[in-house]
């Protein structure tokens, strides 16, 4: 199993033909922001293979040198789930990266049978090398547990780094309105209807 680094037209291929299906729109991230975080040389979109066949893939939102990466996305295609790529391919992540963060939706759904996906989806990090942080965060109306992989064990050096990989790219004022991170205990989610782009710092 290997990790392929995709082009910005093989990562639209992608993003239409899989992650459009894969994930809710309030958490998919547009294209556009995708490729304009890969002209900032920010974003690592993978594909993941086995024996030249495509399994997998992961979108990967670089940090400041030294300050680790954010897996905004994992995913294994359909007709090859259920067979224990989704472990492999987090491997071959901590391998590449050794630092990783991971955001993953909170058990706070009205609806038991979503609040049990989310706590299976949980479980999957935790069994393969991810711990939960001791705080949590909101990104554009939807709130997150913060899992995290790597040597440091200060929760709060790690939030500092975590939210660095935001404030690399958002304006303060865009972070302030939409980034909460952390989101402090009792604080109310600001509302918004899915991912809002801006323009980009330069």
């Amino acid at each position: 199993m290997e990790l392929k680094r995709l082009n910005k037209e093989e990562l639209a291929r992608l993003y239409q033909t899989e992650m459009v299906f894969d994930f809710p729109k309030s958490e998919l991230k547009p294209l556009s922001g995708m490729l304009r975080l890969m002209e900032q040389k920010l974003y690592e979109p993978l594909l993941v293979e086995e024996r030249g066949e495509p399994v997998g893939y992961a979108m990967v939102w670089m940090g400041q040198e030294g300050s680790g990466a954010l897996l905004e996305y994992l995913g294994v295609l359909r007709g090859k789930r259920n067979r224990g790529m989704g472990s492999r391919i987090l491997a071959l992540l901590g391998e590449r990266y050794g630092t990783l963060f991971g955001e993953v939706e909170a058990q706070d759904s009205a609806d038991p049978v979503e609040n049990e996906l989310r706590r299976h989806r949980v479980g999957f990090y935790l069994r393969n090398g991810f711990r939960l942080l001791k705080y949590e965060c909101a990104l554009f109306g939807v709130h997150f547990n913060c899992i995290y992989m790597g040597p440091e064990t200060d929760d709060r050096k790690i939030l500092t780094m975590h939210r660095g990989i935001y404030a690399g790219y958002f304006s303060p004022s865009h972070m302030e309105r939409y980034i909460q991170l952390p989101l402090a205990p009792g604080e109310p989610i600001h509302p918004a209807p899915e991912w809002v782009e801006e323009q980009v710092i330069i």
